[in-house]
Parts: C-alpha cells; sequence; structure tokens
C-alpha cells in the first residue's frame, strides 16, 4: 500500500485533475521562485533591523499588496492561458498577452521586484535597495539572454509583434492590438 495518491486516485474528472495539477505546480513555483528572492532572501538580509512605523509602514505595506495581487493574476493568466508556470523549467504552450501582460512583458519580474522594494521600504534598508538593483540586472541578464530568445524560438512572428508593442519592464499602454 503506498503512501503517495494521486490525483486519479481520488475519483476526479480529468479537467479538475488538469486544475489541479497546475495550481499545485504554479503555488510551488511560485514558494520556490518569488518566495526565495523576494521574500526570503530580503528577510534574511534585514534580519537584524527593525521596521519602520507611520506612513513608511503603510507604504511598505502597499508595495507588498501591489505585489502580490500583480504577481497572482500574473501567474494565474500564464498558467491558465499559457499552459505552463513562471518558471523556466515549465514554458507555456501558447504565448501570454492577456491581463497584466498586455502592460509589461514581464509581469512577475516586475511585481518581484516590487515586494524588494517593499522590504527596502520597511526595514529602511539601503542593503535591500542594493538587492534590488543586483536582482533587477540578474533578472534582466536572464530575460535577454535566455528567456527572450527562446519565446522568439517558440511563438516565431507572433512573438516579434508581441515585443514590438508591449515594453519590457515599466507598464505602459500596448502600442497596437496585442495578439
Amino acid at each position: 500500500m503506498g503512501l503517495v495518491v494521486g490525483a486519479g486516485d481520488l475519483g476526479l474528472d480529468p479537467i479538475t485533475q488538469g486544475f489541479l495539477k497546475l495550481f499545485l505546480k504554479t503555488a510551488l513555483g511560485t514558494l520556490v521562485m518569488p518566495g526565495t528572492f523576494a521574500v526570503l532572501l530580503p528577510v534574511v538580509l534585514a534580519a537584524d533591523r527593525t521596521t519602520a512605523r507611520g506612513v513608511t509602514l503603510w507604504l511598505a505595506w502597499c508595495l507588498f499588496a501591489l505585489g502580490t495581487v500583480l504577481y497572482l493574476r500574473s501567474a494565474w493568466d500564464f498558467a491558465a492561458f499559457g499552459g505552463g508556470r513562471p518558471a523556466p523549467i515549465d514554458a507555456p504552450n501558447g504565448l501570454v498577452t492577456r491581463g497584466f501582460y498586455r502592460y509589461t512583458r514581464n509581469p512577475t519580474y516586475v511585481p518581484s521586484l516590487t515586494v524588494v522594494a517593499g522590504w527596502a521600504v520597511l526595514f529602511e534598508a539601503a542593503i535591500l535597495v542594493a538587492y534590488g538593483v543586483v536582482l533587477f540586472v540578474v533578472f534582466s541578464l536572464f530575460i535577454r539572454l535566455y528567456e527572450e530568445p527562446r519565446l522568439a524560438r517558440d511563438f516565431g512572428q507572433d512573438y516579434t509583434s508581441y515585443v514590438s508593442q508591449v515594453s519590457r519592464w515599466l507598464p505602459r499602454r500596448p502600442r497596437g492590438k496585442v495578439a
């Protein structure tokens, strides 16, 4: 008798099984990637600091809320409409151009950096500002050297058109109709 129960063993229909699998993969990917880079590491870097008070505390919580909502919506769109999760090991089956992907090509990285900014504000820590800058550089290199070439190869003209209409980082209105 095994200890591991598969989704098929639970009597779930195939659609529910697929949704559950995608949800669990996305939740795990969220805990591992943004959970590590946007939550765990900043807290470790600022562990000896006290937190801000008053308006500064409120601003930090606004940045956390904004980053969390933007990330969760983008991760949902990526999983539900791209068939993958926001991780290089599970690339999408389709080009995602809906939701916040209409305004920035990296709507899971931008919220992660927003949360790091929230930590920097909360702890009033220059080390976290520096960490955010380093993280931005690492994200940028990864995107330019790995993600963008792979997406161009996988999605061809659709991706080229998307790139011409949607900014890499700063959200803005699309220049034309996004695929």
